[in-house]
């Protein structure tokens, strides 16, 4: 081991001269000259407007509006935010983003509601949590709000793609990546932001469609210390070759594990819930928690965080945000205990389960044990037309802004 060791040591030392890790520090908003700044926005429409697509042919991030936003970062300022005609990008092949994940992303949506106003569903959520990705792989930090401001502009602008009917939005898509053109593992001096929409219909459109979850421990999506709690670019790719293996198999979703224990953390690219009769008699809500020994594992999901709040307003069960294993949903499961367990995300809101795969055995899990014909619980049906109903402005809510 000794010699092995010297071996790696002097390799190193030999190899410094080929082989410079940045010593440059991270962007942090202190450091900025000049933030986003909405007022400053450019806007060029489009001369040659794309055909819609009737609601019946469209498919999840598969046609995209007339236009886009960007807005760039270099010399040590935010430029002016301009929306323009939606294009490919000219980009420089050795672009950080291209070799090292500087890359990261948002998920959200615009709703149209009866009076025909454009809706978001709280934007600053996502803001602040692109802020926070960006700020984990060392990409410049920008004001929230101001980028909330220009986002609405945008959707405005795109109103027209939003389509008018419940289950049906319009899929935004902030992303932020590393322009520097640099062969070299190292913070990058200029970053872009962009956003493109996608006109989309419901995640279910005949109904729930509850799926059925592979439960492997040999793939793992986090691990403490690392980065399952930003939305990088980096943290998915990984996924869809287990996420091959297990469709191969019948299965729908990886139902993410950790450790010898076997503790639950994510289902797919989903927060994971379980309710369940707990061991001390209580109904109670559960969800992997985002502090403590496995928080780096968990993404702050916005609709988990909304979940919790609006199971915690009913007051009528246990919410809790707690560690637990594959092992106690099986024991709640055998000791009928178990009464509903699904994911929760942006693009479905919430997904019912109906069945986990675990050492070689399928587990069946209950949707509603009063209706052998339904394909969601009480539960998740409630969650569901809820939050629809605040993102359509059905329900009054601060959480549904209009543009």
């Amino acid at each position: 081991k000794n010699m092995l060791k010297r071996l790696v040591s002097n390799t190193v030392l030999k190899n410094t001269s080929l082989t410079k890790f940045s010593t440059n520090f991270c962007f942090s908003s202190t450091y900025l000259n000049n933030d986003i700044d909405s007022s400053k926005l450019k806007i060029t429409l489009t001369d040659k407007p794309k055909e819609k697509l009737p609601l019946d042919k469209l498919l999840f991030g598969r046609s995209f509006t007339d236009h886009m936003l960007v807005v760039d970062y270099e010399d040590g300022e935010w430029k002016a935010p301009e929306i323009k005609p939606y294009s490919n990008f000219q980009m420089d092949p050795a672009s950080l983003c291209l070799h090292y994940g500087l890359q990261c992303f948002e998920g959200m949506k615009a709703y149209m509601d009866s009076d025909k106003n454009a809706r978001l569903f709280r934007p600053m959520k996502n803001m602040e949590r692109l802020n926070s990705s960006m700020d984990r792989i060392c990409l410049p930090k920008f004001d929230s709000q101001e980028l909330c401001n220009v986002l609405k502009k945008f959707v405005s602008v795109e109103k027209d793609w939003i389509p008018n009917k419940r289950g049906y939005s319009l899929y935004l898509r902030p992303t932020a990546i590393a322009t520097e053109a640099v062969l070299g593992v190292t913070s990058s001096k200029k970053a872009r932001i962009y956003v493109i929409a996608s006109p989309v219909g419901p995640y279910y459109p005949t109904g729930f469609e509850p799926v059925k979850l592979y439960a492997d421990p040999q793939y793992v999506r986090a691990w403490p210390g690392g980065t399952g709690n930003y939305k990088l670019g980096g943290n998915y790719a990984p996924g869809i070759k287990s996420q091959s293996t297990v469709a191969r198999k019948g299965y729908q979703q990886n139902l993410w594990l950790f450790g010898e224990q076997g503790y639950v953390t994510e289902v797919g690219t989903m927060n994971k819930f379980v309710f369940w009769i707990n061991e001390e008699g209580e109904k109670e809500l559960v969800t992997p928690p985002l502090t403590g020994e496995l928080g780096d594992l968990i993404l702050p999901g916005v609709t988990r965080d909304s979940i919790i709040d609006l199971c915690k307003e009913w007051n009528e069960f246990k919410v809790t945000e707690k560690i637990f294993t594959i092992h106690d949903i099986l024991k709640a499961n055998d000791e009928n205990r178990l009464i509903e367990a699904f994911g929760a995300g942006t693009a479905c809101i919430v997904t019912p389960v109906k069945a986990i795969y675990f050492k070689n055995k399928e587990h069946i899990i209950p949707l509603d044990k009063d209706d052998p014909n339904a394909k969601a619980g009480k539960l998740t049906s409630r969650i569901y037309e809820t939050i629809l109903d605040i993102q359509y402005g059905v329900k009054e809510s601060d959480w549904s802004e209009v543009v």
